[in-house]
C-alpha cells in the first residue's frame, strides 16, 4: 500500500468522524434538551430505558456519546445505575444505525449532499434551518470519507500478504477481537471502524468469516470513551461505565461460542457482504440485549463487587412538601419549614466541603459540591413558588406574617451555597496556579471557617425550632467574626508589607475573607427573623 493510499485512508477517516460527529451534533442541536429530559423521564422501566437509548443513540449516531451522557446522568444523581443499565444496552443497538445507512451505498449522493448543506448553513434564516443543514452536510461528509475510504483500501485487494494476515483473524478470532478493541480504542468510535471493515468487504478483502472477530472487539473497545469519561465521578458513575464494558466483554465471550452459527444466520439473511456486516452489528446488539437483561440485576451486583464502596448520594427534589398538603395549611408550613431547614443544611454541607476542598483540593470534590449546589438551587426555586401558593391558604395571622420571612429566609440559604461555590472557584484558582499559602495564613483561615460554620448551622436550628437563645447565640457570634474578619485582613497585610506573602495568594486570602464574613451576615439574617429585630442597620444584601 502506497504512502498516497495511506494518506487517503486517513483523509478518508477523518471525512467519516467528522461527518458523523456533526450530523449528530445537528440532530442532537434540532432536538435541544428533550433528548437529555427524555433520557430523565422515561428511564424508570428498564424496557422503556433500553428503547430510550437506542433511540437516543440512533439520533446522535454515538453510542459512546450516549454512554458518557448516561455517566454524567448518573454522576449528578439524575440517574441511578439500574436505570443507567437499560440506557447503556439501548445504545449499544442504537449505534448499529450508522452501518446499516452505509450498507444503503448512497455514496452517488455525498458531494450534492456536502453542497446542499452547505447552502442550507449558509442561507438559513433560523437556527433549526441551520441545524438541519448541518445534519445534511455531515450525511454527504460520511458517504464521501466512505468513498474515500474505498479508493484507499482498494489496492489491498492485490496484496497477497495483507489478504493472508486479514484471513487469520477467521482461523484465530481472538486475533480479530484484539484489533478491533484496539481499532476502535483508537478512533474513539465503533462506527468508525465498522465503516472501515465494511469499506474492505466492498472491495472483496474481507468476507462476514473474517469480519464477525473484529466487530465483536469493535463494540469493547466503543467502552475506552466511557471509562475515560468516568475518572473523576462518583462511585456510581464508574459503576455505569464498567457496566459497559462488562456487557460487551460477556456478549463477546457469548458470541465467539457460536461464531459459526452466527455466520450462518447473517449469511443466509443477505449475500451482500457490505449488508452482512452490518446485520451482523445489529443482531451481535439485540441479541446480545436479549441475553442479558434479564439478568441485569445480577450485572449490576457484579459491577458494585467491582468498583466497592458507598455512593455520594444527592438527595433530589422536594422531600417534606407536597401540594397536596396545602388542603391543610398548618401542616404545610411546619413541612415547609422543614424542607427549607434540610435545604440549609446542604449549604451548609457545600460550604464545609468548599473550604475542605480549598485547603486539600480533590477534583471529585470539587465536582460534588457543584452539583449539590444545583439541588439547593433547584430547591430554592421550588420551596418559593410553594410559599407563594402557602400564602393564599387560610394561615392564622402569624402563620401569614411569617411568610415574608421564611422567603427571606430561603434566599439566605441559597446564597450561602452561592458563597460555598466562590470559595469552591477560589480553590479552583489556587489548586491551577499552585499559589502558596502560609501555616499562619491556613491556621487563621481554618479558625474563620469553623466559626462561620459553627454559626450558620446554629443559624438553620434556631430557624427549625425558633428557638430565641440559640438565635441570640448567632447575634455575639456574627459580632466575633466581623472583628476576627478585620483582624486577619490586618495581620494579613502586615504579611505582605514584610514579603512574607505571596501577592497573588493574598488576593486568594482576601476574598475568601470576604465570602466567609458575608456566611455571617446570612447567618445574622435568620437568627433577625426569629428574634424579630431591626436589621437595617448592616448591609446584608451583599
Amino acid at each position: 500500500m502506497s504512502l498516497n493510499s495511506l494518506y487517503t485512508l486517513f483523509g478518508g477517516l477523518g471525512l467519516f468522524i467528522y461527518g458523523m460527529k456533526i450530523m449528530g451534533e445537528g440532530l442532537e442541536k434540532a432536538a435541544g434538551d428533550r433528548l437529555k429530559y427524555l433520557l430523565e423521564l422515561l428511564t424508570r422501566n428498564r424496557l422503556i430505558g433500553v428503547l430510550v437509548g437506542a433511540v437516543v443513540t440512533a439520533i446522535i449516531q454515538s453510542s459512546s456519546a450516549t454512554t458518557v451522557m448516561v455517566v454524567g446522568l448518573v454522576n449528578a444523581g439524575i440517574m441511578d445505575l439500574p436505570q443507567a443499565i437499560g440506557v447503556i444496552m439501548g445504545a449499544n443497538i442504537g449505534t448499529t444505525m450508522t452501518a446499516q445507512l452505509i450498507a444503503f451505498k448512497l455514496t452517488d449522493i455525498a458531494l450534492p449532499a456536502i453542497g446542499l448543506g452547505t447552502l442550507i448553513i449558509t442561507f438559513g434564516r433560523n437556527k433549526t434551518q441551520r441545524y438541519i443543514g448541518q445534519v445534511v452536510l455531515g450525511f454527504g461528509l460520511l458517504f464521501f470519507g466512505m468513498q474515500t475510504m474505498e479508493t484507499a483500501l482498494k489496492p489491498l485487494a492485490k496484496m497477497p500478504e495483507f489478504v493472508n494476515f486479514v484471513a487469520n483473524f477467521s482461523k484465530t478470532p481472538l486475533l480479530g477481537v484484539l484489533a478491533g478493541f484496539l481499532t476502535t480504542g483508537l478512533v474513539q468510535s465503533s462506527s468508525a471502524t465498522i465503516g472501515i471493515l465494511q469499506a474492505l468487504a466492498s472491495q472483496g478483502i474481507v468476507d462476514i468469516s473474517i469480519a464477525l472477530p473484529i466487530l465483536f472487539g469493535d463494540n469493547i473497545g466503543t467502552c475506552v470513551t466511557a471509562l475515560l469519561s468516568s475518572i473523576g465521578t462518583n462511585i456510581t458513575a464508574r459503576r455505569a461505565a464498567v457496566f459497559h464494558l462488562t456487557f460487551n466483554v460477556i456478549g463477546t465471550i457469548i458470541f465467539l461460542f457460536i461464531l459459526p452459527w452466527v455466520q450462518i444466520i447473517v449469511t443466509l439473511a443477505s449475500s451482500d457482504p457490505v449488508r452482512q456486516i452490518a446485520n451482523a452489528h445489529t443482531f451481535f446488539n439485540i441479541t446480545n440485549t436479549i441475553i442479558q437483561l434479564p439478568f441485569a440485576f445480577l450485572l449490576a451486583k457484579l459491577v458494585t463487587t467491582l468498583i466497592p464502596g458507598q455512593p455520594d448520594i444527592i438527595e433530589r427534589g422536594l422531600k417534606y412538601i407536597d401540594d397536596r398538603l396545602l388542603e391543610t395549611p398548618s401542616i404545610a408550613f411546619t413541612q415547609v419549614k422543614k424542607e427549607i431547614a434540610r435545604m440549609g443544611n446542604l449549604s451548609l454541607e457545600i460550604l464545609r466541603d468548599s473550604i475542605n476542598v480549598f485547603l486539600d483540593y480533590s477534583e471529585q470534590r470539587d465536582k460534588l459540591v457543584k452539583e449539590k449546589e444545583t439541588v439547593i438551587n433547584d430547591l430554592a426555586g421550588e420551596i418559593t413558588r410553594y410559599l407563594a401558593m402557602l400564602s393564599r391558604t387560610p394561615l392564622s395571622d402569624d402563620e401569614y406574617n411569617s411568610i415574608t420571612d421564611l422567603v427571606s429566609t430561603v434566599n439566605d440559604m441559597e446564597r450561602v451555597g452561592d458563597h460555598a461555590i466562590n470559595i469552591l472557584e477560589l480553590a479552583e484558582y489556587k489548586n491551577e496556579h499552585q499559589l502558596p499559602f502560609s501555616n499562619i495564613a491556613i491556621k487563621e483561615l481554618t479558625e474563620m471557617s469553623s466559626k462561620v460554620q459553627e454559626t450558620f448551622d446554629l443559624a438553620v436550628y434556631s430557624f427549625l425550632h425558633w428557638d430565641k437563645p440559640s438565635a441570640e447565640k448567632i447575634v455575639k457570634h456574627e459580632e466575633e467574626i466581623d472583628m476576627m474578619e478585620e483582624k486577619l485582613r490586618l495581620n494579613h497585610i502586615k504579611r505582605l508589607n514584610e514579603g512574607s506573602c505571596n501577592p497573588s495568594s493574598g488576593v486568594v486570602f482576601l476574598d475568601l475573607l470576604t465570602n466567609l464574613e458575608r456566611v455571617g451576615d446570612h447567618s445574622f439574617n435568620i437568627a433577625s427573623y426569629v428574634l424579630d429585630i431591626d436589621k437595617n442597620y448592616k448591609n446584608l444584601s451583599r
